[in-house]
């Protein structure tokens, strides 16, 4: 049975045509998708009953709930959902004060292999459907209450375009959710083409995770920069606006006497120059068998602070739930295993 969840409107439409049902039905099976949120066809009482027998044939809702979940001491939650035989992703759930963000996985696996990610570890082993990645939205209890989306977890989303460019329809269309594209990050390596496609197609905020200034000393932990050069990215970034609708992001996990000095921290601010861009320092979580170090606190607020003195806006990530398999991967790498 093929899932209804993850379909756009247009995708409902022929799917409405093929089964000889009126034009204006696929807006409501949309209605009852992203605004109701329906489990069951049945559910969807304003469609004719031979309208519901008619998809109830071909097609299920696709909503399922997640596998396992571990609950951190701080309110974090992460999830795991089978996708397949044997195979897990994670989201997280990250509530706070002021929001509740949800951490969202776009991939099974990774191919990337970036050496301080346990998801890269895995492989690769697909990408996610517009239904497995909505799934994770829709089905957690604390659905309702999300502020905030990161496409942040397992994968890489722009390697995942076509799919996550279905979401982001579903997520901002009046027909689906309606949310604000300021609400929504899509965080990258640094995938050139699938970068140009979401600045060019999607107006929601851009994440790229740099990790080094220097690219000998990137390649060292990311591979990607020998196929997409940092310095490449960064021009390419300098040809969009970003000081209207969208924000534009660098992440940096700080590793201990290897990317946390001050001469890392002024060569960021002088590729940063001009740039209308924050950067956001970030706490290792230790994966095993990898001897990458998180570095000090004292250490990361002085790289901060230096940023913030030559006009590069940075801030500190709170650190969340180390005590649930923190690092992203973690947990569906144990999953699998047992």
């Amino acid at each position: 049975m093929e899932p209804l969840l993850g379909k756009t409107l247009d995708e409902l439409k022929n799917i409405t045509s093929e089964l000889g049902l009126p034009g204006f039905t696929a807006k409501q099976i949309a209605d009852w998708l992203y605004k109701k949120k329906v489990t069951t066809i049945e559910q969807m009482t304003n469609l004719s009953l031979k309208a519901r027998e008619a998809l109830a044939e071909k097609y299920t809702i696709g909503c399922a709930g997640p596998s396992d979940a571990q609950k951190s001491i701080d309110g974090t939650i992460k999830y795991l959902f089978k996708t397949g035989e044997n195979k897990f992703i994670e989201s997280v759930y990250i509530p706070t004060e002021d929001r509740a963000t949800l951490c969202v996985s776009s991939q099974v696996g990774c191919k990337m292999n970036c050496l301080f990610c346990m998801t890269g570890k895995q492989g690769f082993n697909g990408n996610l459907s517009s239904n497995e990645i909505i799934n994770q939205i829709q089905s957690i209890p604390e659905s309702d209450k999300l502020t905030n989306l990161v496409f942040m977890g397992m994968g890489e989303p722009l390697d995942n375009f076509d799919e996550l460019k279905k979401v982001l329809q579903i997520l901002t269309a009046s027909w689906g959710y309606a949310w604000s594209p300021k609400r929504i990050t899509v965080s990258s390596i640094g995938h050139k083409q699938g970068l140009i496609r979401l600045l060019e197609e999607t107006d929601v905020h851009v994440a790229i995770s740099l990790h080094s200034p220097f690219p000998a000393e990137r390649l060292e932990i990311m591979p990607i920069e020998k196929a997409f050069p940092m310095l490449d990215i960064l021009e390419l970034l300098k040809q969009y606006d970003f000081s209207k609708q969208r924000r534009l992001s660098f992440e940096y996990i700080v590793f201990k006497g290897y990317n946390d000095t001050m001469r890392h921290a002024d060569e960021l601010i002088r590729l940063l120059k001009g740039m209308d861009c924050r950067m956001n320092l970030i706490r290792f979580h230790a994966i095993p068998n990898v001897d990458l170090k998180s570095s000090d606190m004292r250490t990361m607020e002085a790289f901060r602070d230096r940023l913030n003195s030559k006009g590069v806006i940075c801030t500190i990530r709170s650190s969340r739930g180390e005590d649930i398999f923190a690092a992203c991967g973690m947990l569906s790498t144990e999953k699998s295993k047992k």
